[in-house]
């Protein structure tokens, strides 16, 4: 029986690294460039599998060239692929992510592909290990629909369930239900509540307004600020590990999954959060999202 399911979208990350992000219209000459694994849900089950954690991922992909780098990565890394849906008809997603290599931020463009085709009909002898599952842990960057049925479903099976909502999408209230961590960035519990996060404060107000739409915990991560933690009885705030930062990109990820396999061993909710906070730390000090994904020895 798998602790944790992921369900979710690969990519292959086509990432460019540069002196800056180009402004619209503009050229640059840029340092480097790196075809690597990526996609939030790939990114998340990649991170659980390295760290020691049990994980099954669901995705849709196409038979092509990034298809066979999908299968390849889930392999070295030990996730079951007899999970992936294949479709020779359709494309696998692609991302384009432009990296600026002095301060490691970065601008993406991701193109789903096979997986925005993904129906809850596919999914049916999955959903059925998710039932058995610990965790269910998705985003948004599969249908809307698909993503709700299985949230309910893992809720109705007392499943534990947490919804990284990425990239920010229009949710209906219902979601709201069948949530128990909501993991949104600075900028994605913006647009849930329209409050702009500068610092701690806000990011209670922030907290405190997700918390009223029915879900259970809240965990806002601010980037180099850190994290807030709020499940409405206690506040929870964690600096930023200090690292020297490369890459941002699955930095989020990292922390999601390290959050996933911090809760499968049944750890206090603050040291899930310093886990998981110490996970994403390390996955900025190396280039790309799928391939950034510490390893348990590297928390060491």
């Amino acid at each position: 029986m798998s602790e944790i399911c992921v369900l979710g979208i690969f990519v292959a990350d086509i990432s460019f690294s540069g002196s800056k992000i180009p402004s619209i219209g503009e050229t640059i000459l840029g340092a480097k460039y790196n075809v690597g694994p990526g996609g939030k849900g790939s990114n998340q089950a990649i991170c659980i599998a390295r760290l020691g954690g049990k994980v099954n991922f669901f995705s849709k992909i196409g038979k092509d060239t990034y298809g066979k780098l999908a299968l390849e990565t889930f392999k070295k890394n030990n996730i079951d692929t007899k999970h992936i849906i294949q479709n020779e008809n359709l494309q696998t997603g692609v991302a384009g992510i432009l990296v600026d290599k002095n301060s490691g931020k970065n601008a993406i463009n991701v193109i789903t592909g096979a997986p925005s085709t993904l129906t809850i009909e596919d999914l049916k002898d999955q959903i059925n290990l998710i039932k058995k599952s610990k965790i269910f842990l998705t985003q948004l960057e599969v249908p809307l629909d698909v993503t709700l049925h299985c949230l309910k479903v893992a809720k109705e099976n007392k499943v534990l369930t947490i919804l990284n909502p990425a990239p920010a999408s229009e949710l209906s209230n219902e979601f709201f239900k069948y949530i128990d961590f909501f993991t949104p960035n600075e900028t994605e519990a913006e647009f849930y509540t329209g409050v702009k996060i500068a610092n701690e404060e806000d990011a209670k107000v922030a907290s405190q307004k997700l918390l009223q739409l029915g879900m259970k915990k809240i965990i806002i991560t601010l980037g180099e600020k850190g994290l807030f933690y709020s499940d409405g009885n206690e506040d929870i705030y964690l600096k930023a590990n200090t690292v020297k930062a490369l890459d941002t990109t699955g930095a989020g990820d990292a922390f999601n999954g390290g959050l996933a396999f911090g809760l499968s061993t049944r750890k206090p909710i603050k040291e899930c959060l310093e886990l998981a906070n110490k996970v994403a730390g390390i996955s900025t000090t190396k280039l790309g999202a799928g391939d950034a994904m510490p390893f348990i020895e590297d928390l060491k």
